[in-house]
């Protein structure tokens, strides 16, 4: 869609020159969902793609991922042998209700700052103790855990002039067993459940929710609980905050959160649920 409303578009190439934010400016990585609908409240856009940020780094404390790394480019990244959660990212990746091409331009910071409940980058993330470095236009930056910067649906922590730069998920989120549940009312329609449950080597358990809900929710254990456990503080956490619309009614979304709990907790523990 054409944005008739912009004047300008700005191609920084340094940090420097994210500092100058004024009223009616959006910043442009992908553009996938900026460029879907009408934006009247816009007048200039500022193309992140010239800051040429490194995709994907690999390092001994864990992935460094930039918020402008696109979908295909995560989608493709080789792990290394020793990171078992890493098909965690594959299958958030086919999570997306998107093709091809959209994974081509698509970016994961895009997807978290949108804040959607069905976002699989949020849900990955999450998992993963994912922590977002966020610069200010002031010159400072702060960083905030994924599941505490969405706030519920296209809200979030994010303040006026502020840009995620990137995504940190931790060694140690990337070297634990994962378990991964999703369902959604047609084949290929958007997420109406996404639940992924972690356990650590010492044992620790934890379990995220994300689509049947307006925003994550975690649930840690320092040893695996016993599923009634787990359903009860789950159920009693999200209370009636099921998320409500046209790709999932909220009773359909909470019956498969609990089932799609008990799944998860047995493949982790190695029981029937």
């Amino acid at each position: 869609m054409d944005l008739n409303t912009i004047t300008a578009v700005e191609r920084p190439t340094s940090r420097e020159a994210l500092r100058v934010w004024r009223d009616g400016d959006a910043f442009l990585a992908g553009g996938t969902w900026l460029f879907s609908e009408p934006q009247p409240k816009l007048t200039r856009l500022i193309d992140l793609s010239t800051l040429n940020w490194e995709p994907l780094r690999a390092t001994g404390n864990g992935l460094e991922i930039a918020a402008t790394c696109t979908i295909a480019q995560l989608d493709g990244f080789a792990a290394p042998p020793g990171w078992i959660a890493a098909p965690l990212i594959g299958q958030c990746c086919r999570a997306f209700l998107a093709s091809f091409k959209i994974w081509n331009v698509a970016t994961v910071g895009g997807n978290i700052v949108m804040s959607l409940p069905a976002g699989p980058m949020i849900s990955l993330t999450c998992a993963l103790d994912g922590e977002l470095l966020i610069w200010g236009p002031d010159g400072r930056e702060r960083r905030v855990a994924v599941v505490d910067f969405v706030k519920g649906p296209v809200s979030n922590d994010l303040k006026s002039g502020e840009i995620v730069r990137a995504i940190h998920l931790p060694l140690a989120a990337l070297t634990r067993r994962t378990a991964f549940r999703q369902i959604s009312l047609q084949s290929h329609g958007r997420s109406g459940a996404l639940l992924i449950g972690t356990r650590d080597a010492g044992g620790a358990f934890m379990l995220t929710v994300t689509a049947s809900t307006p925003k994550p929710y975690q649930f840690r254990f320092d040893a695996l609980p016993g599923a009634d456990e787990l359903t009860a503080r789950t159920d009693t956490t999200i209370a009636n905050n099921w998320f409500d619309d046209i790709h999932g009614l909220p009773a359909w979304r909470r019956a498969m959160t609990l089932q799609f709990a008990r799944e998860i907790l047995a493949e982790l523990g190695g029981g029937a649920a």
